[in-house]
């Protein structure tokens, strides 16, 4: 079978090579790809800026069909619809296992970063990952499940009462999935960009966000204001990892309200305004990717309705155009772009 395999470190070395398909061992179960969606972390890895365990495929973002189980599997049969946590091994007996913190395990193995992923036609996954797909949930959506459920992930580390306002910052796909989740919670949602986030902030519109600003043309400080009787945002999640984004949103926050770090710097360092923090007495919080409980709740969003993954997708391309799908994500004209595999 064709595969996307990231073969060193390094800018590029992201080639197809020929892998024979996997079998599954005991406890797990082999998955025919349907759709894989490309993560922020997939073309930071491209760049040469995030490592991974090389050789290995890419893709933890997936939805599929189960063509083979083995031994062990009682809960999930040939034909079964799923997705996957991207866990693939955990050592099971640190604190944060005993938790269900599998993300923060520090032996943890995942699914296109140290084992193989996604961008295939088949990959392996481990029968404690699984997820039922819902009958409401398409195959496009379910492979967008994992970025769900880590925006799901960020918005239950903090509290949100109906009808606070909610900041978003960032229009990609995760800031869209934040505003959505924000919104099933019963919050009121500002989501902003810049010009070049036009097809984004558009988007949001389509998506039924309340209130969609251009920092470029329009004074977001003054519509919080405006919101809230001068006193700011009750909630800011930063989705885009700029560090100008992050000083603008503790400048946006109330005293006494919830700062969310969800987007990933480009470098770990970055100047943070500790002052607003300690004077507005701001509570921050950091969001790593997901865990086990995040999956069903997002899952069952999908289902209802309450979030739109679909209307995100923007474009396919086969495994083989991957540095098609790589300019377009790139360019700003793409929102959410998924991979199909190829046949042979």
């Amino acid at each position: 079978m064709k595969a996307l395999v990231k073969t060193e470190d390094g800018f590029g070395h992201l080639h197809i090579q020929e892998k024979p398909e996997p079998v599954p061992g005991e406890n797990q179960v082999k998955i025919e790809v349907k759709y894989a969606g490309i993560c922020g972390s997939d073309i930071h890895t491209y760049e040469g800026h995030y490592k991974v365990r090389t050789p290995v495929t890419l893709g933890h973002e997936f939805s599929g069909e189960i063509v083979e189980v083995g031994a062990g599997v009682k809960d999930f049969k040939v034909g079964d619809r799923v997705t996957s946590e991207t866990t693939f091994e955990v050592c099971g007996e640190c604190r944060y296992c005993q938790s269900g913190d599998y993300n923060l395990c520090p032996h943890r193995k995942g699914l296109g970063t140290q084992v193989d992923g996604g961008f295939a036609k088949y990959l392996i996954a481990r029968k404690e990952s699984l997820h039922h797909l819902p009958e409401g949930v398409d195959y496009q959506s379910a492979a967008m499940t994992e970025p769900l459920a880590c925006t799901y992930h960020a918005v239950a580390k903090t509290k949100i009462e109906n009808g606070d306002l909610v900041v978003v910052i960032g229009p990609g796909p995760i800031g869209l999935f934040t505003a959505q989740v924000a919104k099933s919670r019963g919050a009121r949602v500002i989501i902003t960009g810049l010009t070049n986030d036009e097809l984004r902030l558009k988007k949001a519109k389509e998506l039924g966000i309340d209130y969609v600003v251009n920092t470029q043309e329009e004074d977001v400080k003054e519509l919080v204001r405006s919101l809230t009787d001068g006193y700011g945002a009750d909630v800011v999640y930063e989705c885009s990892g700029a560090a100008v984004a992050a000083k603008q949103g503790l400048d946006l926050l109330r005293k006494k309200g919830q700062y969310g770090q969800v987007g990933l710097f480009a470098t770990a360092e970055v100047s943070f305004d500790l002052e607003k923090i300690i004077q507005k007495e701001i509570r921050v919080v950091g969001s790593r990717s997901q865990k086990p409980a995040d999956w069903e709740p997002s899952l069952a969003l999908l289902n209802e309705g309450q979030v739109n993954a679909k209307a995100l997708v923007t474009h396919e391309f086969p495994i083989t155009q991957w540095e098609s799908a790589y300019q377009a994500i790139k360019s700003g004209e793409a929102i959410k772009v998924l991979l199909v595999p190829e046949e042979q």
